[in-house]
């Protein structure tokens, strides 16, 4: 039988320090986080570091890369294809942006009624985001064909003679239009978030408001509004990026794939990519391209986030 003495019964019980736990707390996010932080060094933030390395070389993937300074850069600004794709880029964003924010926010107010199987119809406005970019590119491919397309048909019906239906794709005028019409087509995301921001909106400021006397359109811009200011902001920012980015109905549905016809479809990336993968795989150019958009993207975000302060309202804060 063990003999325990007095010594080892009052030895006191070591208590962890703030300090210690601190750092336990701080071991613990890190392991939890090393996952995603080994793929962002290796995936993300080691390819950016090295395509800045390469925007000031002449790089072919054939032959090690030369020195070329400021070349690249400079070259961007001489380039009719540069200039060409950053007019359709804006044009893109100028236009779709809106309606996507505005479209998205109609969806989900109607979706937000109480009214029998309105489940069903909110799973039909999601689905066209889950579908894979490919085979909505050729969705839409068929139903803008410039004679047995459904779009061109139904101006038939309206009394539109056929020598007057659009060619679609096959336009230069009608082409942007045709790849922001189709884009919309996927405004279910924001639609989303919007519901699931008119949810979370107190009904006791709508029925205080229709006491003093406030009409639907009253109710919707001065309480509406502000309680899903925060999210407009963060569906502006995050279709911003994603407007800048355009590249695979551009690539699939335009009739070369390069931009056409008459480079009315030749967005931003799309040239980037016609540049590194082209035949003649400029990917110094390229790099120096991408790190343009990366500027481009990073100043209209700081733009968006600066004018935040003057219409976005936020609940913890006092005026």
């Amino acid at each position: 039988m063990a003999v325990i003495n007095e010594t080892q019964v009052n030895r006191p019980v070591k208590k962890r320090t703030a300090t210690q736990r601190k750092r336990g707390e701080t071991l613990a996010f890190y392991a939890f986080i090393s996952p995603w932080l080994i793929g962002f060094i290796f995936l993300t933030a080691g390819p950016m570091v090295a395509t800045l390395g390469f925007s000031f070389t002449y790089y072919d993937l054939a032959s090690p890369p030369r020195w070329a300074g400021l070349d690249n850069y400079t070259h961007a600004f001489t380039d009719p294809d540069f200039w060409q794709s950053l007019k359709v880029t804006g044009l893109f964003v100028l236009f779709y942006l809106p309606l996507s924010i505005i479209l998205g926010l109609l969806i989900a107010i109607m979706m937000n009624q109480n009214i029998k199987g309105i489940a069903i119809f909110r799973t039909i406005y999601y689905m066209p985001v889950v579908v894979p970019a490919v085979a909505s590119a050729v969705l839409w491919l068929w139903i803008f064909h410039p004679s047995r397309g459904l779009l061109n048909n139904a101006l038939g019906l309206v009394g539109i003679p056929k020598s007057q239906w659009p060619y679609w794709f096959l336009d230069p005028n009608w082409a942007l239009p045709a790849i922001i019409i189709m884009s919309l087509w996927g405004v279910g995301s924001g639609m989303i978030i919007y519901l699931a921001g008119l949810k979370a909106i107190p009904q006791n400021l709508y029925e205080a408001a229709s006491i003093d006397g406030a009409n639907p359109v009253q109710r919707f811009w001065n309480i509406t509004i502000p309680q899903l200011s925060p999210i407009i902001f963060f569906q502006i920012i995050q279709g911003l990026i994603g407007a800048f980015q355009v590249f695979a109905p551009a690539k699939i549905l335009s009739p070369s794939g390069l931009g056409g016809p008459n480079g009315s479809t030749l967005f931003y990336v799309l040239n980037l990519y016609n540049v590194g993968f082209g035949g003649s795989h400029q990917m110094g150019y390229a790099s120096a391209l991408s790190w343009i958009l990366f500027i481009i993207i990073m100043a209209c975000t700081l733009v968006v986030f600066r004018s935040s302060s003057v219409w976005v309202y936020y609940e913890t804060e006092r005026s």
